[in-house]
Formats: C-alpha cells, structure tokens, sequence
C-alpha cells in the first residue's frame, strides 16, 4: 500500500531544514509518497526566490500565514491531512509541531513525527514550555539531528526516547570538480587562496570572526560567501573597515552549489552554535578539506584526516588553523569518507525505518 508522508516546516527558503525536506521528498520510498506544507508563504514567491523548488511543485502546498498564532490553520491542516488520507506527518520546530500536530492528533494520523533540528532554541523559557506541554499532549516520535541535540532534549525537556538520525547530503550531486571554472563562473580571482563559507548572514553564523581571521592572513588569501541574511550590513561595515573590498566576495544566494564548493580551497564554518550542518558534508563531498568551531556536532561532520576543528569566536586561532590548511601539500580526499558517512539515502532509510518501528515519547 501506498504511505503518504507530509512534511510540515514554517517555511520554504533555503536553509538547511528546507534542503532536508526536499531531500526526503526526492528519497523516499518507493511505496510512499511525499508532500510538503510550508506555514508561511505562496507557491509563486517561494520558486522565484528558491529555484530549486521547481521540479517539486506538484508536492508543495502553502498556507500563507502571517504573523501571529492563527488557530484557523488547525482546521486547515486537519482538511489536507483527511484529504490525503496522511500516513505520516513530520514536523520540524515547534510552530509546525504546534498547528500540524494538534491537526494530525484531531485527524487519526497514525504516525506523528518530529525533528529537533536547533538546540540552542530550547534556551528560550517560554518555548521550552510549550514544548513539553506539546510533547505531553501529543505524543510525537522524537529524533534529532544530532548527539549534542538529543542530549539537550533529554536534559532541558525531560523526554528520553529521544533517536537521533544525522543529515545527510545527496554525494552524487555534491561532486568534486574543475576549480578554474568554477571561479570563472562565479566570477572569483583565479590566482587567489580561497577561503569559502556557506551560511545565513546571521551573528549566530558568525562570518564575522572568519572575517577578521582572514584579515590577519597574507593578501593572496581571499573570502568567497555564500548567503543572505540580517547580518550583512554589519558584515560590509567590517570588511570597509578593515579595507578588505577586495578580498570579501559577498555571493549572496547562490543556486549552483556544488559550483561554490568547487570554486574554494578551503571551507570553514564558523558558527556561535550548531546542531549537525549540512554544509560542512557538502563541501567536503566536493573534496574540501573543512574547519569547524567545537560547537553541537560539527565536529561528527569531518572526515578525520583532513578536518580540523577551532574554539568559536577567536580570529587568531582560526587564521592559524586557515593558514596550515591552505599552505599543506598534503592529498585531501574527503569526498571518500562522506560518500560512506553522510549520504542521504542513509538518512532516509533510517526515517522510514523509525517510522516503520513506532517510538513514541516518553
């Protein structure tokens, strides 16, 4: 029989709780089928702004929501959840888990899931309530995407059958490639030493440590990145301070990817706080030797020959640690150790497999 599966998440731009759904939407098994509800949004606005959701178009349903708790998507979502005859539905943070769970409890759904993607968020007193009093009241199967997460759940929320399932990236897509032309493409000094980083412009992301470290670097070492987001403005100011204009590339988004990571000769991730990134596993499937800040599971990311790890927030650290990556001589193959470790096909087998077993909150 077929399963339907739907995958609810606040919102559909690029981020990597999106990417995972869409991943789940493209590896699923071959008796389900997969539909994904973003809260906020329109259909239209969402492809424009993030092509990547075009080949999923048929799967994709919005409910437009605006600010503010609006307990009429409850009945919205309790109709599509009776018209599709839903199987499954999943959840990720705690405003889907909050409209959708309530809907998929209202409508019989068999199997209630959700995925805890950020820790740092259970921090927040008022969340963390209404977290616990929505696990208690609706029972959902609990995962996280990493060990640091589970653990946090289980200390600040009290619920222990908490299974953890990593993310994974698609490494037939993510693929080393022609550097030359991947800077030429993006437009990028061929002759430079190129430090690259793939994240929301947010001060949780912190490019503004990784900034500074490059700063104290030698001129041939340039920053290529990737990303929009709030921080931008504070991010241009730094680098006009430092006179940096010519060595801070700002891509912002950037649909190719792959191209990006192919593009660089080193990758570093520089984030306050973590779960388990996905862009670490991208880069590296590009064969990218990747620096990570000791923060949540990045460090489970690396391949563990050729990634390093760093102490959040210390430029001189972290411009050290850059500077013995981009001058080794030194083969880096990490590509070989994602493709066995952090392949999405291993993260969908292993949702559908929990799905299939039942285990719920306790």
């Amino acid at each position: 029989n077929m399963q339907t599966v739907i995958e609810v998440v606040q919102h559909l731009c690029p981020g990597s709780v999106e990417t995972m759904a869409l991943d789940l939407a493209t590896f699923h098994g071959a008796d389900e089928r997969v539909i994904i509800i973003s809260l906020e949004g329109d259909k239209a606005s969402a492809i424009a702004a993030w092509p990547r959701l075009k080949p999923f178009s048929d799967q994709l349903y919005f409910l437009n929501k605006k600010p503010g708790l609006k307990p009429k998507l409850i009945r919205e979502l309790y109709r599509l959840f009776k018209h599709w005859n839903a199987d499954v539905v999943h959840t990720h943070h705690i405003g889907p888990l909050l409209y959708a769970g309530i809907a998929a409890r209202l409508a019989r759904v068999e199997h209630l899931v959700y995925t805890e993607h950020d820790a740092w968020q259970l921090r927040c007193r008022r969340r963390l309530l209404l977290q616990k009093y929505l696990f208690r009241l609706l029972r959902p199967r609990l995962i996280a995407d990493a060990e640091s997460v589970a653990a946090q759940m289980q200390w600040r929320l009290g619920f222990h059958k908490v299974s953890v399932i990593h993310n994974g990236i698609d490494t037939r897509h993510f693929v080393p490639g022609d550097k030359d032309k991947a800077r030429q493409r993006l437009g990028l000094p061929l002759l430079a030493n190129m430090v690259g980083c793939s994240s929301q412009l947010e001060p949780v992301k912190d490019q503004y440590t990784l900034i500074r470290a490059v700063a104290l670097l030698p001129e041939k070492t340039q920053l290529a990145l990737a990303g929009t987001g709030s921080d931008e403005p504070r991010l241009r100011a730094l680098v006009e301070k430092l006179k940096m204009e010519n060595r801070v590339h700002f891509l912002g988004h950037v649909d190719d990817m792959p191209r990006f990571y192919q593009a660089l000769d080193v990758f570093c991730r520089p984030s306050r706080c973590e779960g388990y990134p996905l862009s670490p596993l991208e880069a590296q499937a590009c064969g990218i030797p990747t620096l990570v800040t000791t923060v949540g599971d990045a460090h489970v990311t690396l391949c563990p020959e050729t990634g390093k790890t760093v102490k959040s927030g210390d430029p001189q650290a972290m411009a050290t640690l850059l500077g013995e990556m981009l001058t080794s001589n030194k083969p880096a193959h990490p590509e070989k150790y994602i493709q066995q470790h952090g392949d999405v096909r291993q993260m969908a087998n292993a949702y559908a497999q929990l799905r299939n077993k039942g285990h719920e909150v306790s």
